[in-house]
């Protein structure tokens, strides 16, 4: 006859197993406390219309911000473009240093140079420019071009010629394209402030330049860093010599222009010669955009002279396709031409100057990623 259990056994004191029932009020514990504050309404409202506020503050702030994220993207973009000379310097047994101080020297005279010797002309040249623009259209006038024009187009264009004439020569529609004579002034005061906080901060990021380098690997795991920094050093050159040989684009153009504008007897050489090198700066179109505005102000000007201008700069623009661009962007990252024109439109949209300026590097270092890291991810993928 087998004794009777003890009652302070584990089979004796262990428990039955809970019935469905019990799991199932159990498991509906939460969603009675969720519908309990949601029967709340005040309560939600509160932390709804919280959230709300803070999200909008900090989208004020964000936008507000806006002006000194373009003045960062600039000073990162040029201590990039700055780096390669720095890093010539330094192959030549020159200390960081003293390399980043003779090219900021460099650069600071050539900026004074520029200021000294071409903004007063170019000053000059606007002056005259709008002082001489009744005569220049009175010539047109009375040019052949002229003559072929309306006999094609009719009355449209000498009205078109004298709504011109009366818009330009009115100093109250020029005042009122920038906004007015004070708030010139101001855009003029801060352009030179924005350039100055460039500068600075283009010298402090060229100088800490591989200390944030270092800084960015250490973000990622120890096993990503060796393909981190690889993929960084390539960007990073890329985009040095990306900037680098767009200015140097930038500055055969204007030369050309410059020399153009000169031999062929075409007024305000200097002016041209800037807005030249400030429109070539636009990616794949700067150079089609300025040989359609000096064309026109060349033929206002000189029908012959502009017929000219507009052959010797076509045939520059062919000699900078194919002879100088390979040699200038021979270490800059190849991208389809669609993907150029698709990013700089893009780019040029949400961000203006500053985006069609950064959206082919941009766009050169997105596809540099793909293809080193997931294609060859997707490639070993069964």
């Amino acid at each position: 006859m087998s004794e009777p259990r003890d009652s302070m056994s584990p089979e004796a004191s262990a428990e039955p197993a809970p019935d469905a029932t019990t799991v199932a009020l159990e498991n509906a514990t939460p969603r009675r406390t969720i519908w309990a504050n949601l029967n709340r309404p005040f309560v939600i409202g509160f932390f709804l219309t919280l959230g709300g506020l803070v999200a909008f503050a900090l989208g004020a702030a964000v936008s507000s911000l806006v002006t000194i994220w373009i003045y960062i993207a600039f000073a990162m973009f040029a201590a990039l473009g700055l780096d390669p000379l720095v890093r010539r310097l330094e192959n030549r047994g020159m200390r960081r240093g003293w390399a980043i101080t003779v090219v900021y020297v460099v650069l600071v005279l050539v900026l004074v140079a520029i200021i000294w010797l071409i903004v007063p002309t170019v000053i000059s040249q606007i002056a005259q420019f709008i002082r001489d623009i009744p005569g220049m259209i009175g010539d047109f006038q009375r040019s052949d071009l002229f003559a072929w024009l309306s006999a094609q187009f009719g009355d449209q264009v000498p009205d078109l010629l004298a709504d011109l004439q009366k818009f330009l020569t009115d100093p109250n529609n020029i005042a009122a394209i920038g906004g007015g004579v004070l708030s010139i002034g101001v855009t003029i005061g801060s352009t030179i402030s924005g350039v100055i906080i460039i500068i600075v901060l283009s010298l402090y990021f060229l100088a800490s330049l591989p200390e944030i380098k270092q800084a960015f690997y250490r973000l990622w795991p120890a096993r990503l860093r060796p393909v981190t920094s690889e993929l960084t050093e390539k960007i990073t050159t890329s985009v040095g010599g990306y900037l680098g040989g767009m200015v140097v684009l930038a500055f055969f153009n204007a030369l050309v222009a410059f020399l153009l504008y000169l031999f062929l007897g075409l007024p305000f050489p200097a002016l041209m010669a800037v807005v030249a090198f400030s429109v070539t700066l636009i990616p794949l179109v700067g150079s089609v955009l300025f040989w359609a505005v000096g064309t026109v102000i060349a033929l206002i000007a000189s029908p012959l002279g502009g017929l000219v201008f507009a052959i010797m700069y076509l045939v520059y623009m062919q000699i900078e396709a194919y002879v100088l661009t390979p040699k200038v962007m021979s270490k800059a990252i190849s991208v389809p031409g669609a993907l150029v024109v698709i990013g700089a439109l893009v780019g040029g949209t949400l961000m203006g100057l500053l985006g069609a300026l950064v959206a082919i590097p941009v766009t050169a270092s997105i596809l540099l990623i793909i293809k080193t890291v997931y294609i060859p991810k997707q490639d070993a993928a069964v």
